[in-house]
């Protein structure tokens, strides 16, 4: 039988705070929860933002929170800095008598010996070339002037005001994403209840697989960001900023670092849909037998001036001058930040954003065989291109093959009436009109086909903004806290879904709407990615999960599973309580258990050929002893 891909832990970081927990979640349906669920919702931003005290200012965390103006943590977006080109040449009156700069017509400055380069320009000479303060005598110099210039662009989905994740261990400059995916994976991890060595103990090396990266690669300054500035910029290019650039590194850095895995790893990229790519890798790898645990994640830290001025300058993002048309206001005039994303309404571009989000996956036996936590599953995940293309930018017809998919394996599972009145679409909606009327035709089209009346919409980014990479982790996130608390949240920053938008069979929740307990058995997670890339999963609710269990296992596997699970989700919560207290438990283990050759064993089978390797003494070892598809091929 085809194991099930279980979710068992999750975490992480975003403009709404800390994944686990549920408590991100919490921050997007906060006019909703009771005093109890708010206070546990204020400790943990409180937690966050190295804000505890007895009565920490909740107003004051809840406003630090979501997308919201810029703050200068990051970056001034008042002051950036910016380089002229500047052409200097002698005045009219230095020249010669010929109307040509002669020698008393030059242009003549004193500059330290130490700032000028190795070769100089053409048409340079030195005077007084013995002192440390040198003259220099040129026709014409290229100048490039330090200036400063203000962002058309002031809103962004940010992390918690006050959240340092370099803090929280020794990041020795990391740039942020990866700061990011020690915190995200750390989150993720712990909320497990259950202690990695001990899941170690349980999987061969080989049976873990890590999918973790991004799409745009560490852009700031510890990373590629500095390294194609420094020289434009009279700086050193470093050791790290190169290596620690890559878009595969988060992975590298949870191997290396959190978890010591010797198993599968690696990234997709695949723009704003490389969460789901990602997820994609890691439940094939449980379904086949490969793997027994996957985690699967995304750390996107794009907000730097440049992403901002590339994504600006194609259009894509809502300028201030945008928003303040949108609403009538005068240029100049304050306007509301909060509502700088409004998905599926009268909009103007999407909001860039910072988050970082993980997954644990399971298989089904080794999940009930530990007592993990049972939040969900993912049974597919269905990823197709676009084909021809008129724009790169453009959308084309793949989006529609991959909800199609999605909706049909919702279907065959749970059948007919379940995907019509139980299932609900996390959409991927970015706030651009491009988006609001493309995808929206895809949603209702499929909707249609499938006979689906009123199908249920929503969109977290109109709350955290666009994270890229991990954007479908935000939807995954906003997911299981809807299955754990009963609230959809509302597409708040929109009044009234746009005249251009289909929307025939489907519903737009634009307010927070309640929903009964284990009434949306399935949701489908959307996302489009810039060049064609596609991709729709198929997310299966924790009560569809249990019965699904219990069918394969029994009764009497799921009443063990439920007596051992007592012990694991007291230690999940004990996590959540201390990390609401600012007690993070950072997995972070530089130069420990580093392993050599001394490490590996190899143990022969009676016949004497080598046929699996020990790794350590506290795992379980790795099979040699393949058995090849193509065996009937052998030659």
């Amino acid at each position: 039988m085809t194991p099930l891909p279980v979710i068992t832990g999750f975490g992480g970081v975003s403009p709404a705070g800390r994944s686990s927990f549920h408590r991100g979640y919490q921050r997007l349906v906060e006019s909703t929860l009771n005093q109890a669920q708010r206070q546990h919702l204020i400790a943990s931003l409180a937690g966050l933002s190295n804000a505890q005290s007895e009565n920490p200012n909740g107003d004051t965390l809840l406003r630090n929170t979501l997308i919201r103006s810029l703050e200068t943590n990051l970056f001034n977006p008042q002051k950036q800095r910016v380089q002229s080109q500047l052409t200097l040449t002698p005045d009219s009156h230095q020249l010669g008598a010929q109307g040509h700069p002669g020698e008393s017509g030059e242009l003549k400055f004193r500059v330290p010996r130490r700032q000028l380069p190795t070769t100089l320009p053409s048409g340079w000479r030195l005077i007084d070339e013995a002192s440390e303060h040198v003259t220099v005598a040129c026709e014409r110099a290229e100048l490039m002037l330090a200036s400063y210039t203000e962002m058309k662009v002031t809103s962004a989905g940010q992390l918690p005001t006050g959240f340092d994740p370099a803090f929280l261990y020794a990041s020795r400059n990391h740039p942020r994403a990866l700061q990011m995916t020690v915190y995200g994976a750390s989150d993720a991890i712990n909320s497990l209840g259950i202690e990695w060595a001990g899941i170690r103990g349980r999987v061969a090396p080989d049976a873990i697989s890590v999918y973790a990266g991004n799409c745009m690669g560490q852009l700031d300054s510890a990373g590629f960001g500095g390294m194609l500035q420094a020289r434009l910029l009279g700086n050193k290019v470093s050791s790290k900023q190169l290596p620690l650039g890559l878009i595969e590194m988060p992975a590298d850095f949870i191997n290396a670092y959190l978890l010591g895995n010797l198993g599968t790893t690696g990234t997709s990229v695949a723009a704003c849909a490389t969460f789901l790519y990602n997820l994609r890798q890691g439940i094939k790898d449980i379904q086949s037998g490969e793997s027994r645990v996957a985690i699967v994640g995304t750390s996107e830290a794009p907000l730097t001036p440049e992403v901002f001025e590339g994504f600006n300058v194609m259009g894509a993002l809502a300028e201030d001058s945008k928003l303040r048309a949108l609403d009538g206001l005068a240029p100049g005039a304050p306007f509301n930040s909060r509502r700088a994303c409004r998905p599926f309404g009268d909009n103007c571009g999407f909001t860039l954003a910072e988050s970082s989000q993980f997954v644990v996956l399971m298989d089904d036996a080794l999940a009930l065989e530990l007592g993990a936590n049972i939040l969900g599953s993912v049974s597919d995940v269905f990823i197709n291109a676009d084909g021809y293309k008129k724009s790169i930018a453009g959308p084309g017809a793949g989006n529609y093959l991959t909800v199609a998919k999605a909706a049909a394996a919702a279907r065959s599972i749970l059948g007919e009436r379940a995907l019509r009145e139980r299932s609900i679409v996390q959409a991927h909606g970015t706030g651009t009109p491009q988006n609001r009327v493309s995808e929206s035709a895809i949603l209702n089209r499929v909707a249609s086909e499938f006979g689906i009346q009123g199908w249920r919409i929503a969109a977290v980014k109109a709350f955290v903004g666009h994270s890229l990479a991990s954007s479908a982790g935000d939807q995954l996130m906003s997911t299981l806290g809807l299955w754990a608390h009963g609230t959809i949240p509302g597409i708040e920053t929109v009044t009234a879904v746009a005249s251009d938008v289909k929307q025939d069979c489907l519903d737009f929740v634009l307010k927070h709407r309640e929903s009964e307990a284990g009434s949306i058995d399935v949701a489908l997670l959307n996302s489009k990615g810039f060049g064609g890339n596609n991709a729709t999963a198929t997310v299966l609710a924790p009560h569809i999960t249990q019965k699904m269990l219990t069918a394969r296992h029994g009764r009497k596997a799921m009443t063990e599973h439920a007596c051992r699970n007592e012990t694991i989700a007291a230690k999940s919560a004990d996590y959540d309580a201390a990390a609401s207290r600012g007690d993070h438990r950072i997995l972070y283990h530089f130069d420990e258990g580093v392993l050599g050759e001394e490490a590996l064993s190899f143990g022969a089978t009676k016949t004497g050929h080598c046929a699996s390797v020990q790794v350590g003494e506290d795992r379980p070892s790795i099979n040699l002893d393949l058995k090849s598809p193509y065996a009937e091929l052998a030659v």
